[in-house]
């Protein structure tokens, strides 16, 4: 990552609430085409969140603390504040001296915006300012937000503006929250009614809607030049296993979820990133 912090625009996209089953189980049936062309052979990367809601999962993150592989470690990670007798900071590591990812990346030059999605996000209030706050630019309307069945388009237009209005030379940090897998998600599926409720095919039906308009998201971070991106979930949500519904709670469909990273460039062409 040394070699790419500075050299790369950053992109970073949770995909709020989305369940690693779920996200494996489309792209293996091609119905998620324009995220499955990124990721590697045999799909989505198995890991386990840092958090089980949010707020805590992307505090986490942006601390350098990714979803973790979901086997025996130890497991390098791309970025981390410097910290004593870290053992998951390789030779690889972009190691910054301030507290998180988004300040250490404006430290060296990045421009940081942040396209919010869910309430932690919606700086409607002191609790909802705390992330966003970490960005030098940040943006949130209710179009954006868990209840609007069009809340990833809004979210990629505006990302779009923030990219055309950027000096070619400012690399960016691009951090977007991506809400339209939270409940309530019902609106995403055909025939679905809000009485019926959400569901896990309702969880399905909106992970298809994000991939159709992803690859404009896409398209406009590569068509400034290289750029690393990091597509993962900060956390599950359960549909009734075991009687239980939603997250913060410590049941494996919270914990286990889908990560990906990989490069895009300017040219139609990805590769895995080693």
């Amino acid at each position: 990552m040394n070699e790419v912090v500075g050299s790369h625009d950053l992109l970073m996209v949770t995909l709020d609430t989305l369940r690693y089953d779920v996200a494996q189980e489309l792209a293996a049936a091609g119905r998620i085409p324009n995220l499955a062309r990124h990721l590697p052979e045999g799909g989505w990367e198995r890991r386990h969140a840092p958090g089980s809601f949010t707020y805590a999962s992307h505090q986490a993150m942006f601390a350098g603390f990714l979803p973790t592989p979901a086997a025996p470690g130890p497991h390098p990670r791309l970025f981390a504040a410097r910290f004593a007798g870290s053992e998951s900071t390789a030779d690889g590591t972009f190691v910054h001296d301030t507290p998180d990812l988004v300040s250490g990346l404006a430290a060296v030059g990045y421009r940081t915006v942040c396209v919010g999605g869910v309430g932690f996000f919606n700086k409607q209030g002191a609790l909802g300012s705390v992330l966003p706050g970490m960005f030098q630019e940040s943006h949130w309307e209710p179009e954006f937000g868990v209840a609007s069945p069009t809340s990833f388009e809004a979210q990629v237009a505006c990302a779009e503006k923030v990219v055309a209005g950027l000096d070619p030379e400012q690399r960016l940090f691009l951090f977007v929250n991506v809400s339209a897998l939270h409940q309530p998600n019902w609106f995403h599926l055909p025939g679905a009614t809000r009485e019926a409720g959400d569901s896990r095919a309702t969880h399905a039906a909106a992970l298809e809607y994000v991939d159709r308009h992803i690859g404009r998201l896409f398209a406009a971070v590569a068509g400034r030049g290289p750029c690393f991106a990091v597509v993962c979930s900060d956390h599950g949500t359960a549909y009734g296993e075991d009687g239980y519904t939603g997250h913060r709670i410590g049941h494996d469909v919270v914990w286990t979820v889908p990560y990906a990273h990989f490069f895009l460039d300017s040219a139609p062409v990805t590769r895995e990133a080693r």
